[in-house]
């Protein structure tokens, strides 16, 4: 219904989610609200949350299609998902720097945590999806809740300046009260310009031969602009000075400079600098340190990646010094997918020369394999469905390789009747249970589950890949089953993941591996 500049939409699910706050993360959804472009869409509801952590409130998704649709679903992508406690993830314009919040510590015990928790169970809850003309999507989320606390949330993100966006809400142990949708005309036509506040470099070379200008390599560069936001800028948008210059051996200062504000207008350079050595050409190259994984499990004909974790190559120069010569500078083959013993070819590209060497490998055949040898294994991408019997255990035993660039690029498991866990392609929709390595799940049987692990985070991501992966899935014939992951990581270090009491069918449960930007490869 129109009248005048506003355009009131209708609400089709009026409580978003299970009143006892049991539906847990992406089993249910919001109406999908349509913003084209130069609109903004303001939302309005009741928010409820379990008050046991602080995403189990509103979770807000904008996308390019209602999702799950049925007449385009596979060009369906997501802008980014904001979390009402001031965090998120998205595509690759995502930047949590540009979260704001002003959430307070009320009862000063020094954690505004646990005021928000409270403050928002109960909180009427407005929020603004501007979509301005401008190309990005400005979001303003006020929550008030029934002790007078008012919360405010502020996020900005680019995203299409002319295709509609969609917006919804996702519950995570949480539920909404939906009270209204409505359109009405952006309020930003243009954006104030901003300039860069610094220069960050990384990758960047330890050396370098004499008679070779290349100071760069494989470096990255990224700008922190005044407002808080962050990108990643190509090199020729950058202007380097060397001191002194490259035509004499030693120790030289490379100062990296960038001057255009975000968007693109020049301005006063911001600057960074690091130390690069000028070295005589190489002349050998020998592999002095083992890498950890030196025997792979394989399955499939695609050639393997080599993993170059713990690997030290030593270089002898022509003035017959020598050093190690860090693995960004070199280039490596990947590993031919044979079984017994292969090696990998380990080049360096000199200023005149390229100069190799070979580290020696062992392969292993497996028994089968999920996911893509090159880690663009898309999410879900499942294995077969086994059953688990009641008062029975079924036990996966595989090898993981990963490109470790997050944690839950590692197997999961989903756990559910059989015929439902992976047939509409979104494991959270039909099984009981999907729970990951990283200590996370979702599903309608997983919010009884009790978490135990023993991980060091720091290095969780970084360990994935060549980890030897026991999986353990036991039906407790109580109509709940237990999952334990046992992991061994390439060098040896173990921990474990263990879920207790998912609630699932005992009489029809089923079990399925399911993963992402990795491959397993079963051995057993």
């Amino acid at each position: 219904m129109d009248t005048g500049d506003t355009t009131y939409l209708t609400i089709t699910t009026a409580i978003v989610g299970a009143e006892d706050n049991s539906s847990a993360w992406h089993t249910a959804f919001s109406d999908y609200f349509t913003v084209p472009a130069n609109k903004l869409l303001h939302l309005e509801f009741v928010n409820h949350g379990s008050e046991a952590n602080n995403w189990n409130n509103w979770n807000l998704c904008v996308a390019n299609l209602a999702a799950h649709s049925t007449d385009d679903n596979a060009a369906y992508s997501e802008y980014f998902v904001l979390r009402s406690d001031a965090y998120g993830w998205g595509n690759s314009d995502f930047d949590l720097n540009m979260i704001t919040q002003n959430y307070p510590d009320t009862n000063g015990n020094g954690d505004i945590w646990d005021d928000f928790r409270q403050t928002m169970d109960g909180a009427t809850v407005s929020i603004d999806i501007d979509h301005s003309v401008t190309g990005n999507a400005f979001v303003t989320a006020t929550a008030v809740g029934t002790n007078g606390t008012t919360l405010v949330e502020t996020y900005q993100q680019p995203v299409s300046a002319t295709d509609d966006i969609v917006a919804y809400l996702i519950c995570d142990n949480s539920h909404f009260l939906m009270k209204k949708a409505y359109l009405l005309p952006s309020k930003i036509t243009t954006v104030e310009d901003v300039n860069p506040d610094s220069l960050v470099v990384k990758g960047t070379p330890t050396f370098t031969e004499l008679g070779n200008a290349d100071v760069w390599g494989n470096a990255t560069a990224t700008v922190y602009f005044a407002d808080g936001s962050s990108t990643e800028v190509d090199t020729t948008d950058l202007s380097f000075n060397v001191i002194p210059d490259l035509t004499t051996l030693g120790q030289k200062t490379v100062i990296v400079s960038y001057n255009k504000t975000k968007q693109g207008a020049y301005t006063q350079a911001v600057s960074t600098y690091y130390n690069i050595e000028v070295k005589m050409p190489v002349a050998s190259l020998a592999v002095t340190t083992q890498p950890n994984i030196s025997t792979y499990y394989y399955f499939n004909s695609d050639s393997i990646i080599f993993n170059t974790q713990g690997l030290e190559v030593t270089g002898t120069y022509s003035d017959n010094t020598t050093g190690v010569i860090p693995n960004t500078s070199l280039h490596f083959s990947k590993i031919p997918a044979a079984d017994g013993s292969q090696s990998a070819v380990i080049s360096y590209y000199g200023a005149t020369d390229t100069v190799t060497t070979t580290c020696p490998l062992t392969l292993v055949k497996g028994l089968s394999q999920i996911g893509a040898t090159d880690f663009s294994t898309p999410w879900p991408t499942y294995g077969d469905t086994a059953v688990v019997a009641s008062g029975s255990s079924k036990t996966y035993t595989m090898y993981c390789y990963s490109d470790n660039a997050s944690n839950w690029h590692s197997p999961s498991v989903t756990l559910g009747k059989a015929g439902n866990l992976n047939t509409d392609g979104n494991a959270a929709d039909a099984a009981d249970a999907v729970v990951r390595m990283d200590n996370f799940g979702w599903g309608t049987g997983y919010g009884t589950a009790t978490l135990t692990s023993d991980w060091n985070w720091d290095i969780f991501a970084s360990s994935i890949s060549g980890s030897k992966v026991v999986i353990t899935v036991t039906n407790n014939g109580d109509n709940t089953a237990d999952v334990l992951y046992n992991v061994t990581y390439a060098t040896g270090e173990t921990h474990f993941q263990k879920y207790a009491g998912i609630t699932v069918d005992s009489a029809d449960l089923s079990s399925a591996l399911v993963t992402e930007g990795d491959y397993l490869v079963i051995v057993q």
